[in-house]
């Protein structure tokens, strides 16, 4: 007997050394901001790479719509690694527009921006050194902005040649009052909300949409740090200060165009919908209502058999 309360004393020991501790990391700021840097950078690997391979790749290796495959696909995984922790939005321009609306504390908007910032440039570097040797066969190591074999819009986005700088303003602010708009409507848990679990799907059929209808103009950004960090680091390694100046500076548009639209977009829905929600207590009042009248209508027509029987 003694021997058996022994052996059971020194498996649970065992056990106890085998899980080891459940947290490492107890800090939340720390966790979000980890969380969020690595989705904002497993996103960005998959859009940056897709616009890579098929820029150096000419037509060979996929077309307009792989990129946008790509991104959406990114931003799929992405809310897979860090939609528990952080909430992965991977976007500065949502960080922004979920603290206008009360949803995430103004304090905690520096963590995401920065975090967003580090994933973002840290992925550029990753598709650069992937695809350094496609990338200067395809240019004869000419990194260029602009012309026929111009490499600079695999990182950033750049405005077509027809676009004036205040039409783009304006294709930006739609584009993510677009998303923020359907953001907000997919996480509405008092209209039609994405399915449990089926969140990151949802989401990244979201972006394709964007991307195959309102695309075209200027690559849509509708991602202040999604363009900026990569465009700081084409600027550090070669393309240099036409990166800024291009597109009639066109840089300063995706920074402040998308937190406008998030806004307003977001702001739209809340105004037009949420807002205009039965209380909680009305739901379950008219559902109450309803499931008696079913239960009337059933016994009523009960008693209309029995009477014919």
């Amino acid at each position: 007997m003694k021997d058996l309360v022994q052996s059971v004393e020194l498996g649970v020991s065992q056990r106890k050394r085998a899980r080891g501790p459940r947290v490492w990391l107890k800090n939340e700021l720390v966790r979000v901001g980890l969380a969020e840097s690595l989705c904002t950078y497993v996103m960005m690997v998959f859009g940056l790479g897709s616009v890579a391979q098929v820029v150096t790749g000419q037509g060979e290796f996929g077309q307009y719509i792989s990129i946008n495959l790509g991104f959406a696909l990114g931003v799929a995984m992405g809310v897979h690694v860090g939609g528990k922790v952080s909430g992965a939005h991977m976007n500065a321009a949502v960080s922004f527009t979920m603290c206008t609306f009360g949803r995430l504390g103004w304090k905690m908007l520096p963590l995401y921006v920065f975090a967003q910032l580090l994933g973002s440039f840290l992925a550029a570097v990753t598709i650069y050194g992937v695809y350094y040797e496609a990338i200067h066969d395809y240019c004869g190591g000419n990194l260029t902005v602009t012309g026929a074999k111009a490499t600079a819009g695999i990182f950033a986005t750049y405005p077509a040649p027809y676009l004036s700088l205040h039409a783009g303003f304006l294709d930006q602010v739609i584009g993510t009052a677009m998303l923020l708009l359907c953001l907000m409507a997919l996480s509405d848990q008092k209209n039609k909300p994405a399915a449990a679990g089926s969140e990151p799907v949802a989401v990244g059929l979201l972006v394709l949409l964007i991307g195959i209808s309102l695309g075209s103009n200027s690559g849509y950004a509708i991602n202040p740090t999604r363009d900026i960090a990569p465009r700081v680091f084409t600027a550090i390694a070669g393309w240099g200060g036409d990166v800024f100046r291009s597109g009639n500076g066109w840089w300063w548009v995706p920074l402040v165009a998308p937190p406008i639209g998030g806004v307003l977009g977001a702001g739209l829905y809340k105004a037009l919908v949420e807002m205009h929600h039965p209380a909680f207590l009305e739901q379950k009042e008219q559902l109450v209502e309803e499931f008696e009248e079913s239960l009337a209508l059933e016994k009523q027509g009960n008693i209309g058999a029995n009477v014919a029987v």
